[in-house]
């Protein structure tokens, strides 16, 4: 059975320096992001589309969801396989190509999670467990380009945990 789930945010452009959008570098970027029951946070474009670079950008976003997509599908599959992970990490990466219209899209991401699991005998199974994450997440699911994983599959105590 399918079942709809709804969410919610409120955003708040920050960045009327006094003129409006009068021109391209007459206004600031800056925005806030607000869920109800949750702390703000602070938005802005990537520095080179004049950006702020203290506030997180579309881009990054993205890109953590993904990552933090698959790292609970992730979690969630190793339950189902019985694979006990112990650590996890990711240093995610995205290329996304700006076109000569002003506009752009990425091209991939590539997740690099660093899985630490309970035992050598779980290690094989770890690995290819990733692409049943992958499906099951749903960022992924709803993005029109391919998202990598590059894991690499440790063992608790192997590597100082």
């Amino acid at each position: 059975m399918d079942v709809d789930h709804r969410y919610e945010l409120t955003l708040e452009w920050q960045g009327n320096t006094g003129s409006g959008t009068s021109g391209y570098r007459a206004y600031s970027r800056l925005g806030e992001l607000r869920v109800d029951g949750k702390p703000s946070l602070g938005v802005s474009a990537d520095t080179p589309f004049h950006g702020d670079a203290d506030r997180w950008n579309p881009e990054d976003m993205l890109i953590g969801a993904l990552a933090e997509c698959h790292l609970l599908s992730y979690l969630y599959v190793a339950t189902l396989h019985g694979v006990v992970v112990t650590a996890y990490t990711d240093a995610a990466t995205g290329t996304m190509v700006s076109t000569s219209d002003g506009g752009g899209h990425f091209t991939e991401v590539t997740l690099h999670p660093r899985v630490t699991v309970a035992d050598s005998s779980m290690v094989e199974t770890a690995r290819v467990i990733h692409e049943e994450a992958s499906a099951k997440c749903y960022v992924a699911s709803s993005v029109n380009f391919p998202v990598r994983h590059e894991p690499t599959i440790l063992v608790d105590g192997s590597d100082g945990h």
